[in-house]
Parts: structure tokens; C-alpha cells; sequence
């Protein structure tokens, strides 16, 4: 699942934890990846509109697409989903689960990724799996999948990818949350694999260490330069997707970048370098970044009773 930062001995730079935790997430990606189809889904309003060539390219193999997973493919986190499914199940007390609502009220509100935080989430994770068998945790995530995050995958995101997959090119997720989470997601979502943050395990159980660190930030840029590497893909053909700053370093990599639901920072890195922009969100999430709402998206699923409180204090 997640990891704690201090796991990893300090002797390592940032670099090679992140060059660790890429290539970790790259070869656990090959080793899961999934096809299915699904049928055609809604398309987004862009926030702009000037006309573009047809992209994705229909048959070009040699082009892939990486989908950031936390507010860019589902609203809200995927690690504090996980979490209350897991509360559900007793893997731990109501102090921890008040924790984790006050991270996802915090993440809802704020709608970025603050580093801090979520290690703090992944940090809790962590702890709470530790003992327990992937076998285990696979299975019940197919459970919290259906309960907490279906009904949170935006349509317009949705239907990026599928544009992707139609064209007949590979879709992969890339995130933070553990490759577990984030290989069932990709397998309902009909999408190619997954990237995510590899916890270390011995004879099927979690031992509650991180192979390198969570795949955040660079590390996510690793895992993608890695996996092109291995599946023989062109970076200036493949695409990418994300709505944090923090993936700056990922949507560079790729010739085509998105910035989806962007954060301030992003939005204005996009800006400057003329990168596509999309948006999502409802008229009053848009209006609080400055930028227009797209048609036909309805308001934020609803979350823990906790940061739903928190949210109508705060309106």
C-alpha cells in the first residue's frame, strides 16, 4: 500500500528513491496489465476550443496515454476511499477513521495534493495493512471499488481514455495510490495497467516497507519513462494527464500533455506553454480556480459525513 518516507534508508538520495520507486511501479505494471472494453462513455467541454489535429492517432503503436488517478480520473483520493472501506471492515478504530475524513475534507477543499498529506494518509495505510495478505486486500478492494469509487470516475476523463483505447494505443494509470488500488480501478475501467506505489511483501503478505518511495511527484516520471523504455513507446507520440503541479515532471516527458481539472499552478504552467486544458468540475469547484465549468457535470459525489460537515461550514 503507501509508504513512509523514513523506510527508505537515507543514504539514497531523492533521485534514486524515485528512480527505485519508477522502475518498481513500471515492472509491477507489466506484470498486471489488463485489456477490456467498454462501450463508448460522455466527452468533456474543453475550456478551450481552437481546432486540433485528430488525436489520438488511430493505429500508432508506438503511442501510449498516462492518466494521473486522484482528481484527474476520480474525484477526491483514492488512498481515503480505500480507507473508509476499510473502517467498514474493522481493519482499524474510529480515531483513524476520523483521521481519515478529516484528509479527505482537507483534499476536497483544497483540491490538490499536498505532499505532507498525503504521506500522512499513506503513512496510516500502511500501518493498517501491514500483516495482511495482497490476496486479501485485492479482494476486499474490489469491494470498496464498487461501494465508494464508481460513481466517482468523471465521464469527460473517462472519455479521454476511451478515445485512447479506440484508437487502439495503451492506457495506463500513474498514481500515488498503492498498484494494487490502482490495478483494480484500471481493470473496471477497461484500461491497459497501472502505476502505483509498490509496498514490499514476503510470501504474499505486507510487511509494511515500500519498495523505494510512494509514487509521487518525479518518481511518477520514472515509472513512465521506464515502462516506454520496456514497451518500446515514442514519449514525444504519448499523451498524459493530470490536474496537479506536482506532475509537472510526468506531463513534460510526453509530446501531447493535458492538464485536467487543473490546480492554480498547473493551470498556469499550461498556460505558458500552451498545453491543452480540460475541465471537469461543477460551476462553484471551477469558479474557486478561475476557470469555466464544464457541461453537464454534476455536483461532487458525496464523501465521509465528516468532510461533507466541514464542507458546508466552509461555503
Amino acid at each position: 500500500m503507501a509508504g513512509l518516507g523514513w523506510l527508505t534508508p537515507r543514504r539514497r538520495s531523492a533521485t534514486a528513491r524515485s528512480v527505485l520507486a519508477g522502475e518498481a511501479a513500471a515492472e509491477a505494471a507489466r506484470k498486471t496489465s489488463v485489456a477490456e472494453d467498454e462501450a463508448a462513455l460522455l466527452t468533456g467541454t474543453s475550456e478551450e476550443a481552437p481546432e486540433e489535429p485528430a488525436f489520438p492517432v488511430a493505429g500508432d503503436d508506438r503511442a501510449a496515454a498516462f492518466f494521473d488517478l486522484d482528481n484527474t480520473v476520480m474525484q477526491g483520493a483514492a488512498i481515503f476511499h480505500f480507507g473508509r472501506g476499510l473502517y467498514k471492515r474493522k481493519f482499524f478504530e474510529r480515531r483513524e477513521l476520523t483521521r481519515f475524513a478529516w484528509q479527505q475534507a482537507w483534499f476536497r477543499l483544497a483540491g490538490v495534493e499536498d505532499p505532507e498529506h498525503m504521506q500522512d494518509a499513506r503513512d496510516s495505510a500502511l500501518s493498517i495493512v501491514k500483516g495482511h495478505r495482497v490476496s486479501e486486500l485485492m479482494s476486499i478492494g474490489e469491494e470498496i471499488y464498487d461501494e465508494y469509487m464508481a460513481d466517482r470516475i468523471w465521464p469527460g476523463t473517462r472519455a479521454l481514455a476511451q478515445a485512447h483505447l479506440d484508437a487502439g494505443q495503451r492506457v495506463w494509470l500513474v498514481t500515488a495510490a498503492p498498484v494494487e488500488t490502482a490495478t483494480i480501478i484500471a481493470r473496471r475501467l477497461g484500461l491497459t495497467g497501472a502505476l502505483g506505489t509498490v509496498a514490499e511483501s514476503v510470501d504474499g503478505v505486507y510487511t509494511g516497507r515500500l519498495v523505494g518511495e510512494p509514487l509521487h511527484g518525479p518518481a511518477k516520471a520514472e515509472a513512465v519513462r521506464a515502462l516506454a523504455a520496456a514497451e518500446d513507446l515514442d514519449l514525444d507520440r504519448c499523451a498524459a494527464y493530470s490536474d496537479s503541479h506536482n506532475d509537472i515532471p510526468m506531463l513534460s516527458l510526453v509530446g501531447h500533455p493535458y492538464a485536467i481539472n487543473p490546480d492554480t499552478k498547473l493551470r498556469k504552467h499550461a498556460r505558458a506553454r500552451d498545453w491543452r486544458l480540460r475541465d471537469y468540475r461543477t460551476g462553484r469547484k471551477a469558479a474557486k480556480v478561475g476557470i469555466p465549468a464544464a457541461a453537464g457535470v454534476g455536483a461532487l459525489a458525496g464523501g465521509t459525513a465528516a468532510a461533507l460537515a466541514l464542507h458546508r461550514r466552509r461555503r
